[in-house]
């Protein structure tokens, strides 16, 4: 799969420049959301995931990347979403301390660059999945895109409500 890096918002100030991140678009119940790109350290297409009994709701089970086993979290459940019509077909891997875990998401669109400045705090209507897991919003031209934060999605002691 190929990432493109689109131009974002980028603001000048008079002493100072801002500074630009990037972020993995991704699409998660309808929603446009995304994660630092140097979070992510691969993009996967369909797997096949082998159920792990006992596990917690989120965990979907494990997967074989180059032989090495990867825990692989259901975003939508992890979220507090209804589950998808089909099952999702992408995962994105990220690494937390010596362990690898695959996020299952409906879709990887794109790599966005934006300000770091332009990242506002996130609405208080926001439902509480979307809130306990995101740091913030971008306004993008496709729309608003929820900001979440790797450490708290992969705290599995941290249960949706």
């Amino acid at each position: 799969m190929t990432m493109q890096t689109k131009p974002g918002p980028i603001t000048s100030g008079t002493a100072q420049s801002t500074a630009i991140g990037l972020i993995v678009s991704l699409q998660v119940g309808g929603q446009l959301c995304g994660l630092p790109v140097h979070a992510v350290r691969d993009v996967l297409g369909p797997q096949t995931i082998t159920r792990v009994p006992l596990a917690a709701p989120e965990i979907a089970g494990n997967l074989n990347l180059r032989g090495r086993i990867v825990t692989t979290i259901d975003l939508r459940k992890r979220l507090g979403l209804a589950p998808p019509d089909a099952t999702p077909a992408m995962s994105v891997v990220t690494e937390h301390g010596p362990e690898l875990y695959a996020l299952l998401v409906d879709r990887v669109l794109e790599v966005v660059s934006v300000a770091d400045r332009s990242l506002a705090p996130l609405p208080p209507t926001l439902a509480a999945g979307w809130a306990r897991f995101g740091t913030g919003v971008y306004q993008l031209p496709e729309g608003l895109l929820i900001m979440l934060d790797v450490d708290r999605l992969l705290a599995l002691s941290t249960r949706p409500a």
